[in-house]
């Protein structure tokens, strides 16, 4: 009996062995729940940092291709938020871009004149042709002694609000950056000079119509305007010739010192891209490596002072010469003058199109030698701005060039009044200035 109990104790103490051996067993493979937790933690993250390194690489090899503006936008806008804003913000952008800034300045045509003594009137009769005509905006640059500068704002606050809220104007005094002030005002006519200095004293200015004073428009400045678009790379300004035929053109037969081409060219109308004149080097006859602008005018001028008649057209005459493929050479039709009609006609592009631009030189406009340039000049003085163009403008030259038939540059007229005819058809096409009515409504 003993035997057999103590079997049983060692059968039961072995069983409890057993199943305490077995528990513990499987408690030793199996990790608590948080290590197993933590374990798989560990091995995300490192799944994750072994796949980065291939991410980030493609990342530097595409970021370059994305345009650098929107990188840097992208955290502003986001910021900011909602796609409205994000709207507005690209809109703006649009307005602000270089591209619209040159549509803008094309949109304003700049024309500069320089006037002293008694050049007031004419000068004030030039503006008024030019918006009599003009389509597009013009901002005017008017160089005068200090006592026309009230004198212009006078004239100028007398004229309707339609006229004046289509056009610009800034008044200068009369400077010049080289040499001796004096010397330069008394070259030619009073300050006429100034127009050298031009593109040295207007820096923020692209491009630029320089006219005289006895200088008036028959159609818009728009068109000659469009010139500044027919220039070559090399071309940085554009004028008329002197004369048409060289046997009786004054540079051909008189003139001491170089010129441009045969018969040289007259710098009454003269349209200048400013940009290329202050970045050119100009070829002369007193140093090989060529000058600027502003460094040429008065070396020129002392070299040729004692040979030149016409002063500052001279000059340029004498650059141009030395630089040929730098002018742009447009009809005579763009600077029509008394030279062209006195000894026979012989500008065929007016007789064929009609006179664009009329220059009364040699005071035509207050004399009785060329009375059918009088005529013109009074008609535009005469007109008031808010009269319909046809009844008060045109009619009246009708009836008043009748009396100039027998006159010199008396064949004319009809010249004159071609192009007057088709100028206001044009104005009153775009209803620009008025509507003005035809005569067959």
């Amino acid at each position: 009996m003993r035997i057999h109990c103590k079997v049983v104790v060692i059968a039961v103490c072995f069983g409890v062995f057993l199943l305490l051996y077995f528990f513990r067993g499987n408690a030793a493979d199996e990790p608590p729940l948080k290590e197993v937790a933590k374990e798989n933690h560990f091995q995300s993250f490192s799944h994750i940092e072994d796949i980065a390194p291939e991410k980030k690489a493609k990342q530097v090899n595409e970021e370059p291709q994305k345009p650098p503006r929107l990188i840097r936008k992208e955290p502003k806008l986001s910021s900011r938020g909602g796609g409205n804003v994000i709207a507005k913000t690209r809109q703006k952008s649009e307005v602000g871009r270089p591209g619209s800034k040159v549509t803008q300045t094309e949109d304003v045509m700049h024309l500069a004149v320089v006037a002293c003594g008694n050049r007031l009137d004419e000068t004030l009769n030039m503006v008024k042709s030019a918006l009599l005509f003009s389509i597009k905006k013009i901002k005017f640059h008017i160089f005068a002694e200090e006592d026309l500068t009230e004198q212009f704002e006078k004239g100028f606050s007398q004229w309707p609000q339609t006229v004046s809220s289509r056009f610009h104007y800034s008044i200068y005094p009369i400077t010049f950056s080289v040499g001796n002030a004096d010397e330069w005002k008394k070259l030619f006519k009073p300050c006429a000079a100034q127009r050298l200095f031009l593109p040295v004293i207007l820096k923020d200015v692209d491009s630029l119509l320089y006219v005289d004073t006895d200088v008036l428009f028959l159609r818009p400045v728009d068109d000659i305007w469009k010139f500044l678009k027919a220039f070559n790379s090399t071309q940085l300004a554009a004028m008329a010739p002197e004369h048409e035929i060289p046997k009786i053109g004054w540079y051909s037969r008189f003139a001491r010192h170089p010129f441009y081409g045969v018969t040289g060219v007259n710098s009454g109308v003269m349209l200048m891209n400013l940009t290329r004149i202050r970045s050119a080097l100009f070829r002369n006859s007193m140093i090989a490596s060529g000058l600027s602008w502003e460094n040429l005018l008065h070396p020129l001028y002392q070299k040729y002072k004692n040979h030149i008649t016409w002063g500052d057209q001279d000059l340029l005459n004498i650059i141009f010469h030395y630089n040929p493929e730098c002018l742009y050479i447009f009809p005579c039709q763009w600077n029509y003058r008394p030279d062209h009609c006195m000894y026979g006609s012989n500008c065929k592009a007016a007789e064929e199109e009609g006179v664009s631009i009329l220059h009364g030189n040699r005071g035509v406009y207050h004399d009785d030698k060329q009375p059918a340039f009088r005529v013109v000049y009074d008609a535009i003085r005469e007109h008031p701005f808010e009269e319909n163009l046809f009844q008060s403008l045109f009619y009246p030259l009708q009836t008043k060039f009748l009396d100039t038939v027998n006159t010199l540059c008396g064949r004319i007229p009809q010249v004159f009044l071609k192009q007057i005819e088709k100028t206001m058809r044009v104005v009153y096409e775009k209803k620009v200035v008025r509507r003005v009515r035809l005569p067959h409504e």
